[in-house]
């Protein structure tokens, strides 16, 4: 088995509880690492082989663009989608964080991590 790691996928996007954060929108950074085996991969050097980063990056982009209440939310439907969409990957963890959250205090990063194995 081997480990892909895609780090610090930032954006701007428009997810939160207040109305103001949708609307306004704040920056993010999301992890997604993921697990798959990798051997034949390392032997036959065919992109078709392995889990590709540049389509973990596009589900990233294209499930932060749709707007929700919570980061839990948004997390879930990255897992779900890299699950259906790629038969490869065994486990998969992401992490969804919001920078400078509105919560009335000096605090970098909010940050939610889910995790999941392949069920079948």
């Amino acid at each position: 088995m081997g480990i892909i790691k895609v780090e610090n996928i930032r954006m701007y996007a428009h997810h939160g509880c207040l109305k103001e954060e949708t609307i306004i929108g704040s920056d993010y950074r999301v992890d997604v690492i993921v697990e798959a085996d990798l051997t034949t991969s390392a032997q036959t050097d065919a992109l078709s082989d392995t889990v590709d980063y540049v389509f973990l990056n596009k589900v990233v982009r294209e499930e932060m663009a749709v707007p929700s209440k919570l980061l839990e939310t948004v997390a879930q439907r990255i897992l779900d989608r890299i699950f259906s969409e790629d038969r490869l990957v065994k486990e998969a963890s992401v992490s969804v964080s919001k920078i400078n959250p509105p919560i009335g205090g000096d605090v970098e990063m909010v940050t939610i991590e889910l995790s999941e194995q392949r069920k079948n």
